[in-house]
């Protein structure tokens, strides 16, 4: 049996980095959701549409795992670093903004707040895209489920809004 090379466990150990980072933002962000899906968002009036609650845990792991093999594509790519600079900042700033929404709307109850985080981060992540494509053409298609995510996430957020006046 062949033993793994250096460059193979280093390339392994970056793999599963990238992916760890991106689940660490989750566990992040579920600190605040789980707390106030059982009271606060199980009150809410939700549009007809809203996918039953078993979905968004194997979701947004899955989405998690795919950000986290782009982001690892764009690692170890051969672009300029300037331009990798770029993307790992716009990728670390989504991840944040990510975060954020969390807290917006499950830690401060917030429809609103969160509706404004989660349009910032749609244009954040669609503007990731377009540079990761620069640089991996795979790592920015690996974003594409995301960027769909988000648009359901954007109905779900404005129409709680709308129908949950403060």
């Amino acid at each position: 049996m062949k033993t793994p090379n250096k460059s193979t466990v280093s390339t392994l150990i970056l793999l599963v980095v990238s992916i760890g980072i991106c689940l660490l933002a989750g566990l992040l962000g579920s600190f605040f959701t789980a707390p106030g899906i059982p009271v606060w968002y199980a009150g809410l009036i939700k549009p007809a549409l809203t996918p039953p609650a078993w979905v968004f845990a194997p979701v947004w792991t899955t989405l998690y795992i795919l950000m986290g093999i782009s982001l690892f594509l764009v690692l170890q790519s051969d672009g300029k670093k300037q331009d990798v600079r770029v993307c790992l900042f716009l990728f670390g700033l989504q991840l944040v903004l990510n975060v954020l929404w969390s807290f917006f709307f499950f830690g401060l109850h917030s429809a609103l707040l969160g509706l404004i985080c989660l349009i910032a981060l749609f244009i954040l992540v669609l503007g990731t895209a377009i540079q990761f494509f620069r640089i991996s053409r795979n790592a920015s298609l690996l974003l594409i489920p995301y960027l769909i995510w988000l648009c359901i996430a954007g109905y779900l957020n404005t129409a709680i809004f709308i129908l949950n006046p403060v």
